[in-house]
């Protein structure tokens, strides 16, 4: 059975550039390099076509996931957007201030999700307990939790990974991301047998404007999909 490869975009070319790729699903952002935002209107619009399911990101503000009512408020009515755009579902998650999931917040955002998939992401990273992070995220009904084993890359965090894979035992995906691509993604397969992976495929974006990275409009930091790499990780995510 082949692997399902879901890569993550944040722009009308990344999302082009993901589907031509082979994606079989697409976690759509902005903002990847402050680790996903939610997307914009416009390109929850064209995501709507998409011949593939689409995800998007629900998060309303870099930084942490301790959210406090205002935006949760933007949280529940980014969910709303989604829906009626008819996406096949989102990405979400919180903390409290110890780094345990936020219970309430995450039920709360569920209530409102209304028959769309739902992926909880690295927020779970921060947690001190994987067995009742685990736990929670089964009995609130997610899908899938998103994460790179409480690491910066999953292939740095791969003992948390097999532990969460074990705590899970089949009752919820655990689907790895963060720093995986075709150069690393054998080593993680062959260790545990994940049925789902996450990545960005994507290459830094050359500098189109030396003024406007000056004024701090472009950053070194920014990527931008390839398609090329979308579709030799699809290829051997086929052949596994």
């Amino acid at each position: 059975m082949s692997i399902l490869l879901e890569v993550c975009v944040d722009s009308s070319e990344g999302l082009a550039a993901a589907i031509a790729g082979g994606a079989d699903r697409i976690e759509l952002c902005s903002a990847l390099e402050l680790g996903g935002l939610t997307p914009t209107p416009g390109l929850i619009g064209q995501a709507a076509v998409s011949p593939i399911p689409i995800y998007a990101m629900i998060r309303p503000r870099p930084s942490n996931f301790v959210f406090v009512e205002a935006d949760i408020d933007a949280m529940l009515r980014e969910i709303d957007v989604v829906r009626s755009a008819r996406l096949a579902g989102v990405v979400f998650g919180a903390n409290l201030a110890n780094g345990q999931l936020d219970h309430t917040t995450l039920e709360r955002l569920i209530r409102q999700c209304n028959g769309l998939g739902v992926t909880l992401h690295r927020a779970f990273d921060l947690v001190p307990d994987l067995a009742e992070a685990v736990e929670m995220a089964v009995d609130l009904g997610f899908e899938r939790i998103l994460t790179s084993g409480r690491a910066l890359t999953s292939p740095e965090g791969m003992d948390d990974l097999e532990k969460t894979f074990k705590l899970a035992a089949g009752r919820i995906k655990i689907m790895p991301g963060s720093g995986i691509n075709i150069s690393n993604v054998s080593l993680l397969l062959d260790r545990i047998p994940f049925d789902e992976i996450h990545s960005s495929c994507a290459v830094t974006a050359p500098v189109i404007s030396e003024a406007a990275r000056r004024l701090g409009f472009e950053t070194a930091s920014q990527k931008q999909t390839s398609v090329d790499l979308v579709r030799a990780l699809k290829d051997y995510c086929a052949s596994r």
